[in-house]
């Protein structure tokens, strides 16, 4: 009986310094004359240079949902920093909201790619990252911000997009990615259907090293528990294709920036 006492408490100790471990913080940066607000978590036991996860935020700006993402992957071992696209105090508080500021970056791929550009280099430039395997991902708008950074240049060792718009005004610039792309889609959403082909055709011209996952019977926004349990809407959360594309995710983590 003692021993067993003795065992839970160990393990609870152990569970403890684990958590206590994961840091996070707020991070002020710059955009030119724009002040942004980023979210940050990372292990702080761990003290030499990692591997790090750069977040774009979904249309309604950083939410608990980028957070915890961000946290999950500091339990990793990553330095991750969920970026800020709209500016700081700048967030959505309704779908309309929402979606115009989401527009004015969609319609301004310049700008949007500078936004994503100032959050990389803040990560590139922190001691605790490696600089050369930091993997970018984003989740629906994000997701099609993380593909415009591809599509700029941007050295990351990886990018991700997570039931992401795959529209780009400007195809030729596939010619820029410098690493393997992951999109995890939603077979049955609708609002980003008709992108796919020439998505595919774009990285196909291209020669991207890509992957497309398309989980069956998921809408727009899969992941996300906030998009609530009604598919005919649009939006909601699929909890078998969010854990088959986190298992995705993380299997191509494990390739172009394993933690050592």
């Amino acid at each position: 009986m003692f021993n067993s006492i003795l065992s839970s408490v160990v393990v609870f100790m152990a569970m403890t310094s684990a958590n206590a471990a994961i840091k996070t913080e707020s991070v002020d940066y710059k955009e030119g004359k724009t002040a942004l607000e980023g979210f940050m978590a990372y292990d702080d036991s761990i003290k030499t240079p990692r591997p790090a996860v750069l977040i774009i935020h979904q249309w309604m700006g950083v939410t608990d949902n980028e957070k915890m993402r961000a946290q999950m992957l500091a339990e990793k071992g990553y330095v991750v920093l969920a970026a800020d696209i709209y500016g700081k105090g700048v967030r959505a508080t309704s779908p309309e909201e929402a979606g115009k500021l989401a527009g004015q970056y969609k319609n301004d791929r310049k700008l949007f790619r500078a936004r994503g550009q100032a959050a990389f280099d803040l990560l590139k430039k922190n001691k605790m990252v490696d600089p050369k395997h930091i993997v970018v991902v984003g989740y629906c708008f994000g997701g099609t911000g993380a593909l415009e950074m591809g599509r700029a240049g941007v050295p990351a060792a990886g990018f991700v997009s997570f039931h992401g718009g795959l529209s780009n005004p400007t195809p030729a610039d596939a010619k820029n990615f410098k690493a393997p792309v992951l999109v995890a889609h939603g077979a049955l959403d609708k609002g980003v259907n008709p992108e796919v082909m020439p998505f595919m055709k774009e990285m196909d011209d291209n020669k991207v090293d890509y992957q497309f996952i398309s989980y069956s019977g998921a809408v727009h926004a899969f992941t996300q528990k906030s998009s609530g349990n009604d598919p005919s809407k649009g939006v909601a959360y699929n909890e078998k294709a969010d854990k088959r594309s986190w298992a995705h995710f993380m299997d191509f983590l494990a390739e172009v920036a394993p933690i050592k």
